[in-house]
């Protein structure tokens, strides 16, 4: 029979890449977690760990049974908060996942409310480099509630957001800002260098794909990991960059201009299962907030 203490051990061992040190996050001795995982392995019928001379590895069988063993501990932690919301008590742990884009620009607000409201509740949130690795997370059961552009086929509890609109920032001695344009056709920008992303944000597939319906491909200025650096890269005259408009900041020092046509995106909030009582509270400031940041309009100018 397995035991979630089995699972727990196992993924720790994988997350921390060595039995030395997952004993030590797990606070056990060595030998202990050894022989709950080899126990692991026998109520399981195969070998789920490759001892590599240097590391851990999963064996095809461990692969399989990861997620599950992930979703099995996040359903267990989710029972236990359940728990003590019927016990009256005001104290638990909502698990969040969503992308880097997300957790800057629609959520800090949502968050600040939802502290406000819910002290006792503690908020552990989960980022994502993009939509894809967001849903694989969610499909392991990593987090209660996910927050971003929805996956298509999810089988569980979709709810959508609204439109989120993306903006392009120019530097303010720009000559498009010295005319004080407020929209660009996004055409006209082909021959300018880019503020890019790494291959892996998700925001990186967004601007490629709109200059390729524009008829170009991007010229490389410079390119960043993180969503955050755009705009400020931007404002610095390291060339146009695109992001969300909700992640303008108050007193940019950039200038924000509408791009033609519009490039959008479609955010949601989605779960695995029926919403429990917190992820269900959690939703409804989330709307609350969510509304107002994606109806946002960039202004075409400086902020």
């Amino acid at each position: 029979m397995l035991s979630l203490r089995q699972l727990e051990y196992l993924v720790t061992v994988v997350d921390e890449g060595s039995f030395t040190r997952a004993a030590e996050a797990l606070h056990v001795t060595q030998p202990a977690l050894s022989h709950q995982i080899r126990a692991l392995e026998r109520a399981a019928g195969a070998p789920l760990l490759e001892r590599l001379p240097r590391a851990v590895g999963l064996t095809p069988a461990g692969r399989a049974m990861l997620p599950h063993a992930r979703a099995a501990l996040a359903d267990a932690a989710r029972a236990e908060s359940a728990v003590r919301q019927a016990a009256g008590l005001a104290a638990g742990e909502l698990r969040l996942a969503t992308v880097y884009s997300v957790s800057i620009g629609v959520l800090p607000a949502t968050l600040r409310t939802w502290s406000r409201r819910y002290p006792g509740i503690d908020v552990r949130l989960f980022e994502h480099r993009h939509a894809g690795e967001l849903a694989e997370a969610m499909t392991a059961g990593q987090a209660d509630l996910a927050i971003g552009p929805p996956p298509s086929g999810w089988t569980g509890p979709v709810h959508r957001l609204g439109t989120e609109e993306f903006v392009v920032a120019v530097p303010a001695d720009d000559p498009l800002a010295v005319q004080g344009a407020a929209k660009v056709e996004f055409g006209t920008l082909r021959d300018r260098r880019w503020v890019r992303y790494g291959p892996d944000n998700g925001l990186a597939a967004i601007l490629d794909r709109a200059c390729l319906d524009a008829g170009f491909r991007p010229k490389t200025a410079v390119r960043t990991e993180q969503t955050a650096s755009a705009p400020t890269l931007a404002a610095a005259g390291l060339g146009p960059a695109l992001f969300p408009a909700n992640l303008v900041p108050d007193g940019y020092e950039g200038h924000v201009l509408r791009p033609e046509p519009a490039i959008t995106r479609v955010l949601a909030a989605y779960a695995r299962t029926r919403l429990d009582e917190l992820s269900s509270a959690f939703l409804t400031v989330l709307v609350e907030n969510a509304s107002g940041l994606l109806a946002h309009k960039a202004d075409g100018g400086r902020r």
